[in-house]
């Protein structure tokens, strides 16, 4: 008898184990507590500017951002912003014109220069900003700029006729910034530094986007991937140069094979750390 006891506990026990839950997420402090999208929706809903680092191809990122999206306008209302890195400042006209509902997706899509995974990943927080008419900002450097940064350095912008597409010139760019220098180490030295420049003239004119389309009362929700907030650096970092009293809350999105406790190596990213398991479906 207590033979068969032990083999029906051993038997319990497996099966426990083996259909053990498998979150899709967890949300973590900045310190590793766990904890839940309550707490992240209230942090946000008090915060002037929310950056919502993503992993581009992770579709859980793609769905939270529209949940919250969602919950903060049920909050705010019209004093509720969008903005996202993966549209360029030459492109708010088209931007505008879509959410507005004065052109098509057809339209918007031969004006703007989409992603090739819009339609699965940024599509839907379009489409509900545009049927609740809110404002989105297209805040990221055109692409173009970035790239001749990257080839031949900042001096490069002066000759750019368009500025208005820019933040101010001079850009200051701080290499000694953990992030930045470890861009730099990372891709091998020296030669990477205008790659690195370029990276940050993003971050700068996504920043500068934000705070021209801020106003106090307001709150910004903002997309883009997670390497230019996390570490409270990136865009953060040019935001409080702007304006050291705005409020600003940060999402970093992270990857590990077990989300039930979060990687030391993970902490101290972000205000929210949300957490994935690596083996998710990713949507490119």
């Amino acid at each position: 008898m207590k033979l068969f006891n032990l083999a029906i506990f051993t038997l319990h026990l497996s099966l426990t184990i083996a259909f053990a839950p498998r979150p899709a997420y967890q949300l973590f402090t900045q310190r590793g507590k766990t904890t839940d999208y309550d707490k992240l929706l209230k942090g946000a809903a008090e915060a002037d500017v929310v950056l919502f680092g993503e992993l581009h191809n992770n579709p859980i990122c793609h769905w939270l951002q529209l949940q919250l999206t969602k919950d903060l306008y049920a909050l705010k209302k019209d004093k509720l912003v969008l903005g996202a890195e993966m549209f360029e400042t030459d492109n708010q006209t088209a931007l505008t014109d879509y959410v507005q509902g004065r052109t098509t997706d057809k339209e918007f899509a031969k004006q703007a220069r989409l992603w090739p995974n819009y339609e699965t990943d940024y599509r839907p927080v379009v489409e509900f900003a545009r049927t609740n008419k809110v404002p989105f900002v297209a805040a990221n450097v055109p692409r173009r700029y970035a790239s001749l940064v990257s080839r031949q350095g900042l001096a490069a912008l002066d000759t750019v006729a368009n500025k208005q597409w820019l933040a101010p010139l001079p850009i200051t760019v701080d290499l000694t910034l953990p992030g930045y220098a470890g861009m730099v180490e990372m891709m091998g030295g020296h030669g990477s530094v205008n790659f690195v420049r370029a990276q940050a003239l993003k971050d700068a004119t996504m920043a500068h986007s934000i705070t021209q389309n801020w106003q106090p009362g307001k709150l910004l929700l903002h997309l883009n991937g997670d390497y230019h907030s996390k570490n409270f650096e990136g865009i953060s970092w040019y935001l409080h140069q702007k304006n050291p009293a705005l409020r600003i809350l940060t999402i970093s999105t992270v990857e590990q094979e077990d989300v039930r406790k979060l990687v030391e190596t993970n902490r101290n990213l972000a205000n929210f750390v949300l957490a994935i398991p690596a083996d998710m479906t990713k949507t490119y």
